[in-house]
């Protein structure tokens, strides 16, 4: 394995810990270095934060001062996201949030592939729910930081009812955050994916866009939220087709690519029969292919956002080149550890003239 220094040295500690336990334990590090300017200090030292490059990028409106970002599912409940930045994220996306509160699937839910440096996870979105969740994003925060949320509808709900869930977390994080992500691509909860139909994608998309609407007119034309789509990478050509009307029709400001994946490329035949989704190195490959074929499918209409399989500048750089205009990270800060953030925000600072025909820079 490629861990840096300190953090391989750990990493026979952590392994020997059951993943979600071990994830959780992190969190309650990170949300530690939250509450504390001093130790947010020491970390920066510790993984080589200090003294980061200005990178910025703007995308949907809004300014990203850097490309490295981290991806929903690290900080599901926004519970250590403030000792997270101290990294050198550029971006923070929280989530997947539900409505209502829900404990998700029953475990063991989570597995760690050391060999392949993936991890399978068959959560199926757990939640402490919207309400708590939104309280924990108010007040201060890091400065220049960009701070999304990615929602999802809790299970059971009745189709009927699902557009209104989607407009009433709407209202509940608008305050609090910069943009909305939807996500209706994970593989963890059945007939979630239906959703990425061309007519139910749009729908909810409309509901979304009535509601950022609505919440315009209530606080005086204020800014509009920016609302992101994230897809799944195991669309068939004819399904991404479907799908991807459906989101120009409703209108999202941009895609994030991709999610976990079903399949199993590489992975021993123990593997297969392992529910879940699979993310980490045996994914790059996967959705670095799929954003290429999203960029040459839109163009610049809908800027992407890249993720997946990300495990060192390479890996990032790649993903730019493919048409992404910045990137996210999760299973990478596994296995890797905390100093892959600002080896990743030097890296593509230094190597912005390789990926610029490819993500220009606008302004909003």
């Amino acid at each position: 394995m490629a861990q840096r220094g300190w953090y391989a040295r750990f990493w026979p500690l952590f392994a020997r810990l059951d993943p979600e336990r071990a994830h959780h334990l992190a969190l309650r590090f990170w949300r530690e270095v939250g509450r504390h300017p001093w130790l947010q200090r020491w970390v920066q030292r510790w993984v080589g934060a200090q003294g980061l490059p200005e990178d910025p990028v703007y995308l949907a409106g809004l300014r990203f001062p850097n490309r490295v970002g981290l991806a929903a599912g690290y900080d599901k409940d926004g519970y250590a996201w403030r000792g997270l930045a101290a990294l050198g994220f550029g971006h923070i996306e929280i989530g997947t949030v539900t409505l209502m509160p829900q404990p998700g699937n029953p475990r063991p839910r989570m597995w760690r592939i050391p060999e392949q440096r993936a991890l399978i996870n068959h959560l199926g979105f757990p939640s402490r729910g919207a309400p708590l969740v939104a309280q924990r994003l108010r007040g201060n925060r890091p400065t220049k930081l960009i701070l999304g949320v990615n929602l999802g509808h809790n299970h059971g709900v009745p189709a009927r009812e699902v557009p209104q869930q989607y407009a009433r977390l709407f209202f509940l994080f608008a305050p609090w955050v910069d943009y909305i992500a939807l996500n209706v691509s994970c593989p963890n909860v059945p007939g979630y994916r239906e959703w990425q139909g061309k007519a139910e994608i749009a729908r909810l998309l409309n509901t979304l866009r009535y509601a950022r609407a609505a919440w315009r007119r209530l606080h005086g034309n204020g800014r509009a939220l920016p609302i992101f789509v994230k897809l799944s990478p195991d669309f068939t050509p004819a399904q991404l087709d479907d799908t991807l009307e459906g989101v120009l029709l409703g209108g999202a400001d941009g895609i994030i690519a991709t999610n976990t994946t079903t399949q199993r490329p590489g992975l021993p035949p123990r593997w297969h029969q392992v529910p879940g989704g699979l993310s980490g190195a045996p994914l790059r490959e996967i959705s670095t292919r799929f954003i290429a074929d999203l960029h040459q499918r839109l163009g610049d209409r809908l800027p992407i956002i890249g993720v997946g399989g990300i495990m060192s500048p390479e890996d990032a750089i790649e993903k730019l080149q493919a048409g992404a205009r910045v990137v996210q990270i999760f299973t990478g800060l596994v296995y890797e550890g905390p100093s892959l953030v600002p080896r990743l925000v030097r890296a593509l600072a230094a190597a912005r003239t390789k990926v610029e025909p490819l993500t220009q820079r606008r302004t909003p």
